[in-house]
């Protein structure tokens, strides 16, 4: 029988909350001009290297203002007129990309391209070949992928 894994518990430590540190702010509390990551990205925008100004306190440490926050789930808090926009990727960058997806999306039985990547690591074929039936067509892509005319040269 296979042993249980056992969980270590991630100990939070509390620290006092002094001037030192970055300012602390609760979900609802956050002050114009300050925004995450991910808020971020939704604007199209990025941090520019710049370091956070502020920490977003997590639900828990929201009902606790005299400790600071130092679990694992707190964000941090960017300007937003120091943001730069997002970069875009050159062609070259995209053709990478759209390589390494096409090698993973393939099967390398068939050599058709799916529109998700396949189980290769477990079972090195798509589930139609694996399992032998026919897939449908609205699955897999007909036009030759790069990973194809690599193999062909």
């Amino acid at each position: 029988m296979a042993r249980t894994r056992k969980r270590r518990r991630v100990e939070v430590r509390r620290v006092p909350r002094s001037d030192g540190y970055l300012p602390e702010y609760d979900r609802s509390a956050v002050p114009e001009g300050l925004a995450t990551r991910r808020q971020l990205r939704e604007m199209g925008l990025s941090p520019g290297g710049h370091d956070p100004v502020a920490v977003l306190r997590c639900k828990l440490c929201a009902t606790r203002p005299q400790w600071s926050c130092g679990h694992p789930t707190r964000g941090f808090l960017f300007r937003v007129d120091l943001a730069r926009p997002k970069r875009t990727p050159t062609l070259a960058q995209e053709w990478a990309l759209d390589r390494a997806m096409a090698a993973r999306s393939t099967c390398p039985r068939c050599r058709r391209r799916y529109h998700f990547c396949l189980p290769l690591r477990t079972q090195g074929v798509c589930d139609p070949c694996d399992k032998g039936y026919e897939p449908s067509p609205d699955t897999y892509t007909h036009s030759p992928s790069p990973v194809d005319h690599r193999l062909a040269a």
